[in-house]
Parts: structure tokens; sequence; C-alpha cells
């Protein structure tokens, strides 16, 4: 998804919001043996800054499945993720994503969302109340 900066600040539309349905970067997948069922929902909002600066908080909703980590059977879960990122024209920064002041590629902070978001193990419901007790 691409906002396009320049655009909304001619319009005077410094804040607002988006919405997209991707389809999920299965290459960042984390857990052996799962995949996302159906595609990856984003949904966020905008703030352009005085300094051309773009701040992001983005919100990642997704359903994952595959075999449990435990007991290999199968196992779901829905995954709900929420991300803040600042996007600068400076590209000595290293801590901040970059972009060149005209047109925003979201797609790198999605990503990183979605890498972020996944759970460490995937669990069966058995599993997940052997857990909790």
């Amino acid at each position: 998804m691409v906002l396009e900066v320049q655009r909304l600040i001619a319009l005077k539309k410094y804040v607002g919001n988006f919405t997209e349905t991707l389809r999920p970067p299965v290459e960042k997948l984390i857990l052996p043996l799962a995949e996302v069922d159906g595609d990856v929902r984003v949904e966020g909002e905008y703030e352009i800054y005085e300094d051309d600066s773009v701040g992001l908080n983005i919100k990642i909703c997704y359903k994952l499945k595959g075999q449990c980590s435990y007991c290999l059977e199968d196992a779901s879960c829905n995954v709900e993720y929420s991300y803040e990122a600042l996007f600068v024209t400076d590209r000595d920064d290293a801590d901040n994503y970059c972009y060149n002041g005209v047109r925003l590629n979201i797609t790198p902070a999605v990503e990183d969302a979605f890498v972020f978001s996944q759970p460490e193990v995937l669990l069966c419901e058995k599993c997940a109340q052997s857990q909790q007790e």
C-alpha cells in the first residue's frame, strides 16, 4: 500500500485512516508447519508532521493455522497486533523507516508487524487448556 504524502499535504489531509487487505508474506512465517488462513487485514492511522515525517499506527489481523507445537494436532489462532512506525526522509536515520518525501510504501512496516505478531508456539485447544492450568 502506498500513501501519496505530497498529495495529502496539498489537500491538507495531515491525519487520516487507511485499510487494506494483503496477501500474507509466506516467506516471513516463523513457525514450521503453519500458514495464514486467508488474507492479512491491515488498518491504521497516519499523521504527517511538519518536517514531512509520517507516523503510522498499524493494526494487523489474520488467522494462523497449522499443527500444534506440542502434540501436532490441528491448531489455529486469531492474531491481532498493533505496531507503530515512523517514516522519515533522512536516509541516515537508521532507527526509522525511510521514504522519498513524495510516496510512502507502508509494506516494510506491515511485514515487520507480521513477523513480530507471530506467536512463539501454536497450540491446539487441549494443549492451550493444559498450559493455563
